[in-house]
């Protein structure tokens, strides 16, 4: 049986293999068929020659990343060891920086090297499309980015606007005042903010419209200037909406559209004008496009699980 050893130089054995060897489990369930042991500060396997080939040159990417970012989780490693090269999951160093000290000290950074693409695509560019399913930090990452270009004062307002779609848009039917009549759409959008604002601050932002939260349909004939402009759920808007909303940009602006393709809401036959919009505008010089995927889900576990287990069936039918 072959053997290969791999020496770990520079980097504390506890902290690259995880706790209770973590990062090493993780390792044996991507190399089922060789056999790892982790002991002192040596990482010992044996098994097919091809196989320790492969194996050590993902250790040796998972060495580079920790040297270079002094963090390895369950995220990363998975990126590393389901990435063709270091080019899909390294970004720069400054995109990796805290973008917003939040609530109670909270630092609020990129957590993923997709989430990092999305910061630095956003300051190269004035108008970014962030793709991806639910959980992959598309709108909290925007809305971290917004809040830091508010903080920098350099935008003077921010705009945040999804499609009341379950509404219809037409909002008269619902009860309560218009406030009440929005909140429930516009909830993640609040949730984000809380994080990174203090109550009495955000409540004095809202209140002088230095941030602006409203439905799609409330953009019509605006003019957004001097913004960073959120559009959320961006799959749900039509040809005629995700025009409106494009057009409405104006001087010193930013746009960052999210939106997760399979899960529109849209009545049958409907185009999604996010769709649409990703394909007219793929060549468009000043136009990012960031697409997010499973591995960038960082809520619960059990969320990368079960948009998997969708996927498996959808890609069937």
């Amino acid at each position: 049986m072959n053997e290969i050893v791999i020496e770990l130089e520079d980097i504390t054995p506890k902290e690259f293999f995880g706790a209770q060897n973590a990062n090493i489990e993780l390792l044996k369930k991507y190399f089922p068929k060789l056999k790892i042991v982790a002991r002192g500060n040596k990482i010992k396997a044996f098994g097919d020659e091809e196989l320790l080939e492969e194996f050590d040159r993902r250790i040796t990417m998972l060495l580079k990343h920790f040297a270079k970012y002094n963090k390895l989780d369950e995220n990363v490693i998975e990126r590393v060891l389901t990435s063709q090269s270091s080019d899909d999951y390294t970004t720069s160093k400054q995109s990796g920086e805290v973008i917003v000290h939040g609530v109670g000290g909270k630092l609020i950074k990129a957590q993923t090297a997709n989430q990092r693409k999305l910061v630095e695509s956003m300051r190269k560019n004035d108008m970014v499309f962030a793709i991806g399913p639910a959980g992959t930090g598309k709108t909290y990452t925007g809305v971290a980015l917004a809040v830091q270009a508010l903080k920098n004062k350099e935008v003077k307002r921010i705009i945040l606007t999804r499609p009341a779609v379950e509404a219809g848009e037409n909002l008269g039917f619902l009860p309560g005042d218009l406030k009440e009549k929005l909140d429930p759409y516009m909830q993640p959008l609040y949730d984000a903010l809380r994080d990174m604002i203090a109550p009495e601050k955000l409540a004095h932002y809202i209140e002088n419209g230095t941030i602006q939260i409203a439905p799609l349909a409330f953009m019509r004939g605006r003019t957004l200037d001097n913004a960073f402009v959120i559009l959320d759920e961006g799959q749900n808007t039509t040809h005629a909406q995700m025009k409106m909303f494009l057009t409405r940009m104006g001087k010193n602006a930013k746009f960052l559209l999210t939106g997760d393709p399979g899960q529109i809401d849209l009545p049958r036959r409907t185009i999604s004008g996010l769709k649409e919009a990703l394909l007219i505008l793929k060549n468009v010089d000043g136009v990012g496009m960031i697409f997010l995927d499973d591995k960038d889900v960082i809520r619960h576990k059990l969320v990368k699980k079960v948009i998997a287990a969708y996927k498996s069936i959808e890609n069937r039918d």
